[in-house]
């Protein structure tokens, strides 16, 4: 085959116009398809970010309150310590 024969790909005027049609929706519909995928995608790492913070504050929290704990069992110590000696 020569390259100046016209290579490459042509487009037979046997090719029904049904065929083309449901080529083009299918593409259509793929397209729409993989623009909610995204948006889904989008919205799970909002989520996911969120999360992640919920979870850096439950964090902190539990910290906290072990923090509080351990100064409340000072607190009675000493409470009782000043009872026990009256």
């Amino acid at each position: 085959m020569k390259l100046g024969d016209n290579a490459g790909w042509k487009l037979d005027r046997h090719i029904p116009v049904a065929l083309v049609v449901t080529i083009a929706l299918q593409t259509g519909a793929a397209l729409t398809w993989s623009g909610a995928a995204a948006e889904r995608l989008t919205a799970l790492e909002l989520r996911s970010g969120r999360t992640d913070e919920v979870v850096e504050r439950t964090a902190r929290l539990e910290e906290q309150s072990q923090a509080m704990r351990a100064s409340l069992a000072r607190i009675e110590e000493k409470l009782d310590r000043a009872v026990a000696r009256r």
